[in-house]
């Protein structure tokens, strides 16, 4: 409708990153530019247009759902001729420097009230308005920007860093189809900054998924004491233990806990502490009082040496 573009903001759907349209703009000179997964803020806004024309089109509608097509004009036309917030002016007037007349201001005009713009000035108007436009937008985008930033820490990684992963549940439903499974994966090593935002990470290839990703998925390794710190549970304090005397007690059968891999996470903390208690309670009932000490002091072993 509007001429060649130079750009293409898209998401990262089959259809865009095909050869087929690849090869398309690559000939026709457009360049495409590819959305972080699962962060639909990079064209922010395309999703609120579109989350505006649903509102719209939620009203017209009602009950009648099959006539959507027919009503997306007119209501295309209503989105476009009002004046927004954040520009002050319409769409339409930004694109072709006045407001389209609607039906009822069809209406017969004296031939002196006629008035015919010189091209020139219409550039200059238009012009006027663009500019006016980009100042009302980076004023807005600022103003969001530090709102949404407050109470945050800058955070800014180069390639070669280590980071943690967090599996986000729309992006590894394979990873994430239990409540209990681990939350973040890690750490992997950064291949390349695409900008302050968006990372490449090296993954393994039974990921399966594109490996640029959010900074907000991203959280720095600190080498062993951030694996040795999210293990360690503190230890609840009790008094001094007493002496007991040597009894016939039962060899406490070794703990059935699989090899830690990666972070400990709150659901892998949970579980894990619900196993030990199980294991505590059934042979604490096979114990006598007082025996609970030297019962402790086993179990500690066998998870340090495990």
């Amino acid at each position: 409708m509007h001429g060649m573009p130079s750009t293409i903001v898209s998401d990262r759907d089959a259809k865009f990153l095909s050869h087929f349209w690849r090869t398309l703009w690559n000939k026709l000179g457009t360049k495409l530019l590819f959305s972080t997964t699962c962060h639909p803020q990079t064209d922010g806004q395309t999703e609120v247009v579109n989350r505006t024309l649903g509102t719209m089109l939620r009203a017209v509608l009602k009950k009648n759902l099959k006539m959507w097509e027919e009503c997306l004009p007119h209501v295309e036309f209503a989105y476009n001729r009002a004046t927004h917030s954040t520009t002050k002016v319409s769409p339409f007037q930004v694109v072709y420097g006045f407001n389209p007349r609607a039906p009822i201001d069809i209406l017969p005009l004296p031939t002196s009230e006629r008035i015919h713009s010189e091209a020139k000035e219409c550039a200059e108007f238009i012009l006027k308005i663009h500019e006016t436009t980009k100042q009302n937008i980076e004023k807005m985008t600022e103003k969001y920007r530090v709102a949404g930033s407050k109470g945050k820490k800058e955070l800014k990684l180069e390639p070669g860093d280590l980071v943690w992963l967090h599996l986000r549940k729309e992006r590894f439903p394979n990873l994430r189809e239990s409540k209990l499974m681990p939350r973040a994966d890690g750490p992997f090593k950064i291949l390349e900054k695409i900008n302050d935002n968006a990372y490449k990470l090296e993954l393994p290839p039974e990921f399966g998924v594109n490996p640029t990703f959010n900074i907000s998925d991203l959280k720095p390794y600190l080498g062993e004491e951030d694996v040795l710190e999210s293990r360690t549970t503190p230890v609840q304090e009790g008094e001094d233990d007493e002496d007991i005397t040597p009894m016939d007690i039962q060899e406490v059968p070794p703990l059935d806990i699989q090899t830690i891999q990666g972070p400990i996470t709150r659901a892998r903390a949970r579980q894990l502490n619900l196993e030990v208690s199980s294991l505590l309670n059934v042979s604490i009932n096979n114990c006598e009082n007082g025996l609970l000490p030297n019962f402790y002091n086993v179990i500690r072993n066998q998870g340090e040496g495990q």
